[in-house]
C-alpha cells in the first residue's frame, strides 16, 4: 500500500500502472489498491455501490414526492375566494423604481385590471402614459398598456380595491395628510416602504393610520429580498407580507403570486418592519467596508455583528426571533449587504473611498433611507436599552462626529467578551 502514497514515476514500475496516462493520480490509487483484492470483492462493492446510489435516488425522490403532496394538501386547506378574480383596481402611491416594478407585476398578473400610479412629478406621469416607459426610473423597462399614471389623487384612489404605498418613510406623512379625505377607510394599505421616521422613531404601520386618521386602517407590511430591477426582469424572488389580520396577509399573498414571485405570510408586523429599517444602516457600513478594501474577514464579521445587533433590539420590541433570520431580516440583510445594486451600500462605499456625505446624496436620484434612519436607530436602541456598537457608529459617521478609519479602530478596541 506504501505506493499509493509515492509519485506517479515510483508507481509506474508496476506493470497494470504503465498502461495508465500518467495525470490520472486517481486512477493509480484505485488500481493499485484493488490490487490488494479478489476479483469478486470488486464485484460485491461495485453492487454494493450501485444499490447504494438507487437507494439515494429513491429517498431524494420520495422527499419530492412528500413535499409535492404536502404542497397540494395545503393549497386545498387554505383556498379562499380568487382575490385577483375580483380585484378591479390598485393603486400605487409613488413613481420611484419599485413602486414602479410593483405597478407592472400587478398590472401583468391580470390584463383587465387598472394599475393607476399616483406620481409628482407631471414629467413622468406623461412618459408613463404616453410611452408606458418611466422617464427616471427604470427608463428601459416597458410597462403593461393597464399601467397609468396620473397625479391626480383623487382619481388615483377612487374605487381601488388595494394601495400599494411606495413613498419614502421620511416623506409619508405630510403626503398621505394631504390626501386623506380621498382614501377610503376600508382601503388595504400594502406597505412598500422600509425606514423610522427619523423624529417620531415611529414605522409604517403606526405612520399610515396616524397620517390617515383612521387608527383601523387596513395595514400589510410587504418585504424582503427585492431589487426592482430584477423584479422587472421576472426574475426569482421571495417576499413576505405581514399583517396582524391574517386574512389580509393571505389576501395580499394571492394578489400579488406569481410564477416569479412568491409571497409567504407572517403576523409578525413589528418582525418585519424593524428588520427592513434596521438592514439599511448595516448595508451602509458595509459598504464603508468595501470603500475602505478591509476585506473579507472584516465584511463576515461586520454582518454578523450586525445581524445579532438587528436581532437585539427587534426581539428586545417583540419581534419574533424566527422573522429576523426569515425573508424580512437575514434575506434582505444579505441581499443589501453584499450587492452592488444596493443604494445604501453605494453610500458605504462612497463614504469609505473619502467622499462627503452631501456630494454623495446630492448625486443621487433616489432615496437611501438607511441614511435618515440610522439617528432613528440609536433613538430606539437608547429607548430599549441595547448596545449596538456597529449600527451607532455608522450613526456617528453620517452625524460627521466620526471618520470611516477612526470608527474601525474604536470599533476593533473595543473590550474582547463573550459572543451572545
Amino acid at each position: 500500500m506504501a505506493s499509493v502514497f509515492m509519485s506517479p514515476v515510483s508507481v509506474s514500475t508496476n506493470p497494470r500502472l504503465q498502461r495508465i496516462p500518467s495525470t490520472s493520480t486517481s486512477m493509480f490509487v484505485s488500481l493499485a489498491s484493488s490490487d490488494s483484492r479478489p476479483p469478486s470483492e470488486d464485484l460485491y462493492l461495485e453492487t454494493t455501490g450501485d444499490r447504494s446510489r438507487k437507494d439515494r435516488r429513491r429517498v431524494v425522490r420520495l422527499a419530492w414526492e412528500k413535499l409535492v403532496r404536502w404542497s397540494r394538501s395545503w393549497r386545498s386547506k387554505t383556498k379562499t375566494d380568487d382575490v385577483l378574480e375580483r380585484t378591479n383596481k390598485v393603486v400605487v402611491l409613488g413613481g420611484g423604481s419599485f413602486g414602479t416594478a410593483m405597478a407592472a407585476h400587478v398590472a401583468d398578473r391580470k390584463a383587465q385590471l387598472e394599475v393607476h400610479m399616483l406620481v409628482r412629478d407631471p414629467q413622468v406621469c406623461q412618459s408613463i402614459n404616453e410611452s408606458k416607459f418611466n422617464c427616471k426610473y427604470l427608463p428601459k423597462h416597458k410597462l403593461p398598456e393597464n399601467v397609468i399614471a396620473t397625479t391626480d389623487a383623487k382619481s388615483a384612489l377612487l374605487g381601488a380595491d388595494y394601495c400599494l404605498h411606495a413613498v419614502p418613510v421620511q416623506f409619508t406623512s405630510s403626503f398621505l395628510e394631504d390626501i386623506a379625505d380621498y382614501v377610503d377607510p376600508c382601503l388595504p394599505f400594502i406597505s412598500l416602504s422600509k425606514g423610522l421616521e427619523l423624529n417620531t422613531l415611529r414605522m409604517m404601520s403606526q405612520i399610515i393610520p396616524q397620517a390617515l386618521r383612521n387608527p383601523r386602517q387596513p395595514f400589510v407590511a410587504l418585504s424582503g429580498p427585492s431589487f426592482a430591477l430584477e423584479l422587472m426582469n421576472k426574475l426569482p424572488t421571495a417576499l413576505v407580507a405581514a399583517s396582524r389580520d391574517r386574512r389580509l396577509a393571505n389576501a395580499t399573498q394571492q394578489l400579488l403570486a406569481s410564477s416569479h414571485l412568491r409571497i409567504s405570510t407572517s403576523s409578525d408586523v413589528t418582525g418585519v418592519e424593524i428588520s427592513g429599517a434596521l438592514k439599511n444602516v448595516l448595508a451602509i457600513a458595509a459598504g464603508i467596508v468595501v470603500g475602505m478594501n478591509l476585506g473579507n474577514n472584516s465584511m463576515a464579521a461586520l454582518v454578523a455583528q450586525g445581524c445579532s445587533e438587528i436581532r437585539w433590539l427587534a426581539t428586545k420590541m417583540g419581534a419574533k426571533p424566527t422573522t429576523i433570520t426569515g425573508l424580512s431580516g437575514t434575506g434582505d440583510i444579505m441581499l443589501t449587504c453584499f450587492v452592488n445594486l444596493s443604494r445604501n451600500r453605494t453610500v458605504g462605499v462612497r463614504l469609505g473611498l473619502g467622499e462627503k456625505l452631501d456630494d454623495i446624496l446630492s448625486s443621487m436620484n433616489q432615496v437611501a433611507e438607511g441614511v435618515s434612519t440610522a439617528g432613528a436607530v440609536i433613538a430606539l436602541a437608547q429607548k430599549y436599552n441595547v448596545k449596538m456598537p456597529v449600527l451607532t457608529a455608522v450613526a456617528r459617521i453620517i452625524d460627521n462626529e466620526l471618520t470611516p478609519k477612526k470608527a474601525v479602530l474604536e470599533l476593533m478596541s473595543l473590550p474582547q467578551v463573550e459572543e451572545v
